[in-house]
């Protein structure tokens, strides 16, 4: 790389750190390119993000933003991931983790709070945004169906009630 494009890799990397929530820095060392082909394909599918990036460009990136407290987590051969939404990065890593041990953890960052790695655990053993939006309307509409067939049982009743007076009507 020469100057002009690290310093748009710099640029680009800053502007990412600008726009996302969650990052999480791993430790890729010995991972094969069909081990890292798969791990990107996963992270993609998740709507995320997975970069090796030089440590020193990425410290570079990192100066001034929210997630200035994983700068010394680079070191070594690092990769970084990041996502708008925060779960579903964690869950990524953190599965692909358990099925390769090449790719080691190391923390993240969510905003401005700095994660170890039990807290990126943690982070992926949550539940998605979509579980919890699912979850959210079925608690919303649980007490909507109980209050609906709570105001049909009386009427369902005084019809039973009329019902039966008037078949005994119809027997006398």
């Amino acid at each position: 790389m020469d100057r002009t494009e690290k310093r748009e890799f710099v640029a680009s990397l800053a502007a990412v750190f600008a726009e996302t929530s969650m990052v999480v820095v791993t430790r890729n060392d010995g991972l094969t390119v069909a081990d890292v082909t798969e791990l990107r394909r996963r992270v993609r599918a998740a709507g995320a993000t997975y970069k090796v990036a030089k440590n020193r460009l990425a410290n570079l990136a990192l100066a001034g933003t929210q997630f200035e407290g994983i700068a010394p987590l680079l070191k070594g051969p690092t990769a970084i991931s990041w996502a708008d939404e925060p779960v579903a990065v964690a869950k990524v890593l953190v599965e692909f983790a358990k099925t390769n041990d090449k790719l080691v953890l190391l923390g993240g960052s969510l905003g401005s709070q700095t994660l170890s790695v039990e807290g990126v655990k943690a982070l992926a053993e949550l539940p998605s945004l979509d579980v919890l939006r699912a979850q959210l309307v079925g608690l919303i509409s649980t007490p909507a169906t109980r209050i609906a067939g709570v105001l049909q049982a009386p009427g369902g009743q005084l019809a039973r009630v009329f019902g039966a007076y008037a078949k005994t009507g119809e027997a006398a």
